[in-house]
């Protein structure tokens, strides 16, 4: 099962997330730079709401979403401290955002919300949870748009280290039925060193912030 509730506010309310850099990942910022984000643009797992701020201060119609309500309460914060108060948070499970008309399109028929969906750093905690990563991925696909785009940006197993890592096998796997892998290629994902990962960091290259760069995957999927 994936962790509950209470674990995800204990990293928000703890200060102890290892995703919380104080700024958008450096791989979503060249995605927006190089013109690969359109239309209506949802943010899943959206944490800190670094992403969903940066989108919404660029004049992007965009949405951020976490199951967290810690997560929730400190990217308003966030943006609010940001000048950025206009940017949209909202608690939701993102397994069964198909259920819900204002996501996957409300009068029943009408098209589904997003153009553009952006995973940062949230595919990747579903690794070993068949079921659940299933539900996502239908989920998703429910709430894009026909042509929208999904982007993936996921920890690699290509090293070791903090955080749950994956293949881009996996990834490929789980977005076949319903969708067209149109890209995936190593990337770097920025991360901070905390107590609760310090460990599994030991051999990777720290900077002298706290941050470090590691191996991961950025994957661009069209759907059907």
């Amino acid at each position: 099962m994936t962790r509950p509730t209470g674990t995800w506010n204990s990293a928000y309310d703890d200060d102890t997330a290892p995703w919380v850099i104080g700024a958008p990942q450096p791989a979503i910022v060249e995605l927006e730079r190089a013109g690969r984000i359109t239309g209506r643009v949802l943010d899943p797992g959206c944490g800190a709401g670094e992403h969903t701020i940066l989108l919404t201060r660029l004049g992007y119609d965009v949405r951020g979403i976490d199951m967290s309500t810690s997560a929730v309460a400190h990217a308003r914060a966030n943006a609010a401290a940001q000048g950025v108060s206009h940017a949209t948070f909202e608690v939701a499970d993102v397994l069964t955002l198909g259920d819900r008309p204002d996501f996957a399109g409300a009068p029943a028929g009408s098209a589904p919300a997003f153009d553009t969906i952006v995973d940062s750093a949230l595919f990747h905690v579903f690794r070993t949870e068949d079921e659940a990563r299933a539900a996502y991925v239908r989920s998703l696909h429910a709430i894009c748009k026909p042509g929208g785009t999904v982007h993936v940006l996921a920890l690699s197993d290509a090293e070791s280290g903090f955080g749950p890592r994956i293949s881009d096998t996996l990834i490929r796997h789980s977005f076949r039925d319903g969708w067209t892998v149109e890209d995936l290629v190593p990337t770097r994902y920025r991360g901070r060193i905390t107590d609760a990962v310090a460990h599994e960091a030991a051999h990777l290259q720290v900077s002298e912030s706290g941050q470090v760069d590691a191996a991961a995957w950025l994957a661009r999927i069209r759907r059907h």
